[in-house]
Protein backbone atom coordinates (compact mmCIF):
# COMPACT_ATOMS: atom_id res chain seq x y z
CA UNK A 1 0.00 0.00 0.00
CA UNK A 2 1.26 3.14 -1.00
CA UNK A 3 0.90 6.04 1.49
CA UNK A 4 0.75 10.09 0.26
CA UNK A 5 2.32 12.50 2.11
CA UNK A 6 -0.95 14.26 2.94
CA UNK A 7 -2.38 10.66 3.76
CA UNK A 8 0.72 10.15 6.25
CA UNK A 9 -0.48 13.33 8.12
CA UNK A 10 -4.32 13.00 8.03
CA UNK A 11 -3.51 9.63 9.85
CA UNK A 12 -1.38 10.56 12.11
CA UNK A 13 -3.11 14.06 12.89
CA UNK A 14 -6.30 12.08 13.33
CA UNK A 15 -4.74 9.36 15.38
CA UNK A 16 -2.48 11.33 17.38
CA UNK A 17 -5.61 13.11 18.77
CA UNK A 18 -7.64 10.05 19.03
CA UNK A 19 -5.06 8.50 20.82
CA UNK A 20 -4.00 11.58 22.69
CA UNK A 21 -7.46 11.87 24.38
CA UNK A 22 -8.55 15.01 22.94
CA UNK A 23 -12.26 15.77 21.74
CA UNK A 24 -12.24 17.36 18.54
CA UNK A 25 -16.39 18.10 18.66
CA UNK A 26 -15.67 20.37 21.65
CA UNK A 27 -13.13 22.41 19.51
CA UNK A 28 -15.59 22.73 16.54
CA UNK A 29 -18.37 24.13 18.63
CA UNK A 30 -15.95 26.55 19.67
CA UNK A 31 -15.24 27.82 16.63
CA UNK A 32 -16.78 31.94 16.36
CA UNK A 33 -18.73 33.15 13.36
CA UNK A 34 -16.43 35.64 11.28
CA UNK A 35 -16.70 38.91 12.15
CA UNK A 36 -18.40 39.91 8.80
CA UNK A 37 -20.69 36.82 8.58
CA UNK A 38 -23.91 38.96 9.75
CA UNK A 39 -22.87 42.17 7.92
CA UNK A 40 -24.12 44.02 4.95
CA UNK A 41 -21.43 44.43 2.11
CA UNK A 42 -21.28 47.91 0.08
CA UNK A 43 -18.63 47.93 -3.02
CA UNK A 44 -17.11 51.57 -2.92
CA UNK A 45 -14.01 53.15 -3.82
CA UNK A 46 -10.99 54.18 -2.07
CA UNK A 47 -10.91 58.63 -1.84
CA UNK A 48 -7.24 59.21 -1.82
CA UNK A 49 -5.66 59.21 -5.13
CA UNK A 50 -6.39 59.07 -8.61
CA UNK A 51 -5.54 55.18 -8.63
CA UNK A 52 -9.50 54.49 -7.76
CA UNK A 53 -9.17 51.34 -6.08
CA UNK A 54 -12.05 48.90 -4.86
CA UNK A 55 -13.09 48.41 -1.52
CA UNK A 56 -15.70 46.23 0.23
CA UNK A 57 -16.98 48.25 2.97
CA UNK A 58 -18.86 45.99 6.17
CA UNK A 59 -21.48 47.70 7.97
CA UNK A 60 -23.31 45.85 10.51
CA UNK A 61 -26.84 46.90 11.31
CA UNK A 62 -30.43 45.71 10.64
CA UNK A 63 -30.79 48.39 7.92
CA UNK A 64 -34.25 49.57 9.74
CA UNK A 65 -35.29 53.08 9.24
CA UNK A 66 -33.78 54.63 12.68
CA UNK A 67 -31.05 52.40 12.99
CA UNK A 68 -27.53 53.45 13.09
CA UNK A 69 -25.59 51.12 10.92
CA UNK A 70 -22.08 51.38 12.01
CA UNK A 71 -18.70 50.30 10.00
CA UNK A 72 -17.16 47.36 10.96
CA UNK A 73 -14.41 45.93 8.69
CA UNK A 74 -13.06 47.58 5.43
CA UNK A 75 -11.33 45.64 2.98
CA UNK A 76 -9.88 45.75 -0.64
CA UNK A 77 -12.07 44.51 -3.22
CA UNK A 78 -10.44 41.52 -5.18
CA UNK A 79 -13.41 41.86 -8.04
CA UNK A 80 -11.43 45.18 -8.78
CA UNK A 81 -9.46 45.34 -12.37
CA UNK A 82 -7.70 48.16 -10.21
CA UNK A 83 -6.58 46.91 -7.62
CA UNK A 84 -7.25 42.98 -7.46
CA UNK A 85 -8.17 43.43 -3.48
CA UNK A 86 -5.12 45.14 -2.70
CA UNK A 87 -4.76 48.60 -0.58
CA UNK A 88 -1.92 50.96 0.09
CA UNK A 89 -1.44 52.32 3.93
CA UNK A 90 -3.91 55.22 3.39
CA UNK A 91 -6.39 52.69 1.80
CA UNK A 92 -6.53 50.55 4.88
CA UNK A 93 -7.09 53.30 7.66
CA UNK A 94 -10.18 53.94 5.69
CA UNK A 95 -12.39 52.93 8.83
CA UNK A 96 -10.41 55.09 11.31
CA UNK A 97 -11.31 57.72 9.21
CA UNK A 98 -14.96 56.79 9.24
CA UNK A 99 -15.37 56.09 12.39
CA UNK A 100 -13.31 58.58 13.94
CA UNK A 101 -15.55 60.56 16.54
CA UNK A 102 -14.16 63.96 15.53
CA UNK A 103 -15.05 63.23 11.75
CA UNK A 104 -17.00 66.23 10.48
CA UNK A 105 -20.59 65.31 9.76
CA UNK A 106 -22.27 68.73 9.39
CA UNK A 107 -21.19 71.81 6.90
CA UNK A 108 -19.67 74.72 9.35
CA UNK A 109 -18.93 78.38 8.54
CA UNK A 110 -16.65 80.85 10.07
CA UNK A 111 -18.15 84.14 9.83
CA UNK A 112 -16.08 87.41 9.20
CA UNK A 113 -14.20 89.04 12.30
CA UNK A 114 -14.95 85.62 13.96
CA UNK A 115 -12.65 82.86 15.40
CA UNK A 116 -14.73 79.75 15.83
CA UNK A 117 -16.13 77.52 13.24
CA UNK A 118 -20.24 77.26 13.79
CA UNK A 119 -22.70 74.68 12.76
CA UNK A 120 -25.03 75.79 9.60
CA UNK A 121 -27.92 73.26 7.73
CA UNK A 122 -26.97 71.74 4.32
CA UNK A 123 -29.98 74.03 3.28
CA UNK A 124 -27.70 77.05 4.29
CA UNK A 125 -24.40 75.54 3.18
CA UNK A 126 -26.02 75.40 -0.24
CA UNK A 127 -27.46 78.69 -0.59
CA UNK A 128 -24.40 80.45 0.80
CA UNK A 129 -22.27 78.38 -2.12
CA UNK A 130 -24.51 79.61 -4.77
CA UNK A 131 -24.98 83.00 -3.95
CA UNK A 132 -21.02 83.12 -3.76
CA UNK A 133 -20.79 81.32 -7.10
CA UNK A 134 -23.13 83.70 -8.51
CA UNK A 135 -21.45 87.08 -7.24
CA UNK A 136 -18.00 85.84 -8.24
CA UNK A 137 -19.63 84.75 -11.77
CA UNK A 138 -20.98 88.60 -12.06
CA UNK A 139 -17.97 90.35 -10.87
CA UNK A 140 -15.10 88.34 -12.90
CA UNK A 141 -17.41 87.36 -16.33
CA UNK A 142 -15.48 88.39 -19.28
CA UNK A 143 -17.79 88.55 -22.24
CA UNK A 144 -14.86 89.59 -25.26
CA UNK A 145 -11.29 89.69 -24.92
CA UNK A 146 -8.88 92.06 -26.33
CA UNK A 147 -9.89 91.56 -29.93
CA UNK A 148 -13.29 91.99 -29.77
CA UNK A 149 -13.93 87.91 -30.09
CA UNK A 150 -16.58 86.61 -28.17
CA UNK A 151 -15.22 84.36 -24.85
CA UNK A 152 -17.89 84.04 -22.19
CA UNK A 153 -15.52 82.85 -19.68
CA UNK A 154 -14.83 83.25 -16.05
CA UNK A 155 -11.00 83.47 -14.74
CA UNK A 156 -11.95 84.07 -11.12
CA UNK A 157 -13.34 80.25 -10.57
CA UNK A 158 -11.63 77.01 -11.22
CA UNK A 159 -12.80 73.45 -10.69
CA UNK A 160 -10.86 70.43 -9.80
CA UNK A 161 -13.16 66.90 -9.83
CA UNK A 162 -11.97 64.16 -7.30
CA UNK A 163 -11.04 60.88 -8.14
CA UNK A 164 -13.87 58.96 -7.30
CA UNK A 165 -15.81 60.54 -9.69
CA UNK A 166 -17.21 58.57 -12.12
CA UNK A 167 -17.33 59.14 -15.90
CA UNK A 168 -20.59 60.13 -16.26
CA UNK A 169 -20.40 62.55 -13.29
CA UNK A 170 -17.40 64.04 -14.70
CA UNK A 171 -19.19 64.74 -17.81
CA UNK A 172 -21.96 66.10 -16.10
CA UNK A 173 -19.92 68.50 -13.63
CA UNK A 174 -17.99 69.23 -17.17
CA UNK A 175 -20.88 70.74 -18.73
CA UNK A 176 -22.03 72.17 -15.66
CA UNK A 177 -18.60 74.46 -15.03
CA UNK A 178 -18.61 75.11 -18.91
CA UNK A 179 -22.03 76.86 -18.64
CA UNK A 180 -20.46 79.40 -15.85
CA UNK A 181 -17.59 79.64 -18.14
CA UNK A 182 -14.79 78.25 -15.72
CA UNK A 183 -11.79 78.17 -18.10
CA UNK A 184 -9.65 76.21 -15.55
CA UNK A 185 -10.64 73.13 -14.75
CA UNK A 186 -9.06 69.53 -14.08
CA UNK A 187 -10.05 66.02 -12.61
CA UNK A 188 -7.70 64.09 -10.04
CA UNK A 189 -8.56 61.54 -13.05
CA UNK A 190 -7.39 63.52 -15.93
CA UNK A 191 -10.53 62.88 -17.68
Amino acid sequence: MELSRRGFLKATTIGGAVALGFDLSHTRAEMRALKVSRTTETRSICPYCAVSCGVIIHTLGDRSKNAVSSVVHIEGDPDSPISRGSLCPKGITLKDDITRASRLTTPKVRLPGSDKWEDISWNDAIARIARHIKTTRDRCFVATNAKGQVVNRNPGMAWIGGCTDTNEFNFLQWKAISGLGVPYRDSQARV
